[in-house]
């Protein structure tokens, strides 16, 4: 009983005996007048609200009220449900801003079918077809992370009827987004009600609270003085950081011109807010310089000028100080209220999923640590949440607590709504590459994802590929079972290119066209949860393969035709892909390894058996800006069939830089390459970073096992500048092989 009530008796205590923040007493004879603090929205220059608060707290200035917008509602809300102004400096400074907008979770969390898809095609460019239409995300990055990090930090609230129950009272403004009204927020779930009014068009998707699709209040009250006023405010404290308009410079493409429209919007709606405070009221406008709403990088710079612009008009605040014990009172309520709220959170009692069917929540709960009976523990949940946004299929992921009355238990609901742009999703890719001597190739590629073909989770995957080579894949996934681990793969690959044979001297021999078809069926196990970690697989494959060359040089016998043979057998196959990045990773590691057996027939019915083995690794360490990418293959298959001999080559870029594509080939491959690579300090729109590096490589490939020497190994090299661009990979390089070439060489792709 002791521990149920004692909070609740020391704020009824203290409310008999301490002034209630918003009826305070000033420091002069006389009521104090209500005061309210009306934070602007601004994105990351909202980070100079904490540094106004910081100073608002060094002089003793309690507020009654605070009502904010988008950013500034973040700021002011979380104030208000009792964090101090420290607090939240230290919070926001411990922020991975960098990560948390990110539209995925780490890679390293991902599926290995996921991971596989990187190497495919950039994870970047990415839009959906439902219901007849091609759609695009509704929101350019993702707010899963920050919708955590509001639940985590207004946790002690869940339980309030009314923001006016708050240590601090609180409103929040939003936009609905389908009549362009403005809506006050006053009760309800705190976190959804922060996360709406930062819904940034274009950058967050809409949030829908009560039946109303609800947008970034900016758009339409981005200084809520009005509200303030409504709330019972007798001054006001105004804050504005709102990004000035831009210049004329800015203003050259869709986008600069797009988002000055929105600032002109905002700026008009603050200056008819301005328009109505009076002599009584104070407005604060920090001077920010050209840090930008997007500069979330730079939150400890901004926090720093919001409190020393506040401390240079500290006769402004003194106006609205109190002497320092009424102040500590305040503070002193503060404190308790909040601890009042934060009551000690209880046992979970049910589990239950909105948004998702019952057989796909009963698949979902399988994947939770959390479990009814246990203590309700925040870091379990927040991991089950990624655990669930792994996949990608959700673009909203959040969760609520609700206590029953009966007893005392926390049933947990789990909120999922599926991406509106899915379950259909495609991505389009190129590689390019040129030696700007007259050699090159192009290739297109289009993939299509279809999710949840059935609720046990079925995937169809198709990939085609028009270019230098021609190509179509497609394979059906199925999980085996709620229970289960394990999967089934059905899969078709067929191919057509064009494949040039050299001598050991580099001449060129023949040019043959290849056309091959493959099919096959696996079972298969994941690595880790979901395949986090690898994925093994066992099953049957057969192929059939035809190889019809087109020139041949003098040098090739006559009589050389087509040849043509199938294959039929076993196939195991191994992988783990541990990497941060697929392109230009800075830690981690991927191995894979390969191997198949069973008969050969070829075209005129002589029969044999047949081997093939690959492996291949890349292990990355960064130390500093410095990173080391080591990587190697080996491969091996008795008796390749004349003109099969691009599946085990070397040749091109980092795979034998300097030398021609497939140009080194045989029965036997060995390969090895040490890349260093610095990321640079510019940023550019278009890719996640640019890079500076080389690479020395060494390899050969051997007809026949006697061969096989270390003295024989070819030497090879580049240095580059790279780029992990939106479509893919970019590298300019100088290439050089003692004896193959050295040239400039252009690369868009995986090398």
């Amino acid at each position: 009983m002791r521990s149920r009530f004692a909070l609740p008796i020391l704020v009824l205590v203290a409310s008999l005996l301490l002034p209630l923040p918003s009826v305070a007493q000033g420091s002069s004879v006389g009521e104090r007048p209500r005061v309210a603090l009306v934070l602007s929205g601004g994105g990351a220059r909202g980070f100079a609200h904490v540094g106004v608060l910081k100073a608002l707290e060094a002089a003793h200035v309690p507020v009654d009220m605070i009502v904010g917008t988008s950013m500034g509602a973040i700021i002011g809300g979380l104030y208000a449900s009792g964090m101090k102004a420290d607090d939240l400096e230290r919070e926001i400074l411990a922020v991975d801003w960098d990560g948390l907008f990110n539209s995925r979770e780490p890679r390293q969390l991902l599926s290995q079918r996921r991971k596989e898809e990187d190497f495919e095609l950039s994870p970047v460019l990415q839009l959906g077809f439902r219901n007849g239409e091609f759609r695009l995300p509704t929101g350019a990055v993702s707010s899963r992370s920050l919708e955590v990090l509001l639940r985590r930090y207004t946790l002690s609230t869940r339980h309030l009827e009314s923001f006016d129950q708050l240590p601090t009272r609180f409103r929040a403004v939003a936009t609905d987004m389908e009549t362009g009204q403005a809506v006050v927020l006053d009760r309800g779930d705190l976190a959804a009600a922060l996360r709406a009014s930062m819904s940034v068009p274009g950058a967050f998707s809409p949030l829908a609270i009560d039946d109303r699709l609800l947008g970034d209040g900016g758009l339409v009250n981005n200084l809520p003085v009005d509200v303030a006023r409504a709330l019972g405010a007798e001054v006001i404290i105004a804050v504005n950081i709102g990004t000035p308009l831009a210049g004329r410079e800015t203003l050259g493409t869709v986008l600069g011109v797009a988002t000055q429209m929105v600032n002109i919007l905002t700026e008009q709606n603050v200056q008819a807010s301005i328009a109505t405070l009076t002599p009584k009221d104070l407005l604060l406008a920090p001077p920010l310089g050209k840090l930008s709403s997007s500069d979330f990088d730079q939150a400890a710079e901004l926090v720093k000028l919001g409190n020393a612009y506040a401390r240079t008009v500290s006769e402004a605040l003194a106006r609205f100080a109190v002497d320092p014990q009424r102040h500590a009172r305040w503070v002193q309520a503060r404190s308790t209220q909040a601890l009042a709220n934060a009551d000690q959170v209880g046992r979970i009692g049910a589990i239950r999923f909105e948004g998702v069917s019952e057989e796909r929540a009963a698949r979902l709960s399988k994947e939770l640590d959390t479990e009814p009976g246990q203590r309700v523990d925040v870091p379990r949940l927040e991991a089950d949440l990624q655990k669930l946004a792994v996949s990608g299929d959700y673009e909203r992921i959040d969760y609520t607590l609700s206590r029953r009355e009966d007893n005392g238990t926390e049933d947990l609901t789990i909120q999922l709504r599926e991406n509106t742009w899915g379950p259909n999703y495609l991505r389009v890719g190129l590689d390019l590459r040129t030696d700007f001597q007259g050699e090159g190739a192009f290739n297109l590629r289009i993939s299509h994802n279809r999710h949840w073909l059935n609720e046990r989770g079925a995937e169809w995957r198709n990939r085609v590929q028009l270019g230098e080579t021609v190509g179509l894949y497609s394979e059906i996934y199925q999980p085996m079972g709620a229970n289960s681990q394990r999967f089934a793969a059905a899969y078709l690959d067929a191919g057509i290119n064009k494949v040039e044979l050299f001598s050991d001297t580099g001449d060129a021999l023949a040019l043959v066209q290849r056309q091959g078809v493959r099919v096959g069926a696996d079972l298969g196990w994941p690595i880790g949860l979901r395949g986090a970690i690898g994925e093994a697989r066992l099953g049957l494959v057969a192929s059939a393969r035809r190889a019809t060359p087109e020139l041949l040089s003098a040098a090739v016998p006559a009589g050389v035709d087509t040849v043509r043979w199938t294959e039929r057998g076993l196939r195991a196959a191994l992988i783990a892909d541990q990497l941060d990045f697929a392109n230009f990773p800075s830690r981690g590691y991927r191995a894979r390894a390969e191997i198949s057996w069973g008969r050969r027939q070829l075209d005129g019915g002589e029969t044999s058996d047949f081997t093939r083995l690959e492996s291949s690794f890349t292990a990355v360490r960064s130390r500093g800006v410095h990173t080391f990418n080591i990587g190697g293959r080996v491969a091996y298959t008795n008796q390749i069939p004349l003109a099969a001999i691009d599946e085990y080559s070397l040749g091109g870029f980092q795979n034998l830089s300097g030398y021609r594509t497939a140009q080194v080939a045989g029965n036997y491959l060995l390969f090895g390459r040490l890349t260093y690579y610095q990321r640079l300090a510019y940023s550019v729109g278009v890719a996640r970073a640019l890079f500076v590096g080389g690479s020395l490589e060494a390899g050969n490939a051997w007809t026949e096992r006697s061969d096989i020497t270390l003295r024989q190994l070819r030497g090879a090299g580049s240095l580059f500048v790279g780029a992990d661009t939106g479509i893919g990979p970019l590298y300019l390089s100088i290439v050089s092989a003692p004896k193959g070439y050295t040239g400039l060489y252009l690369f868009l792709g995986r090398p």
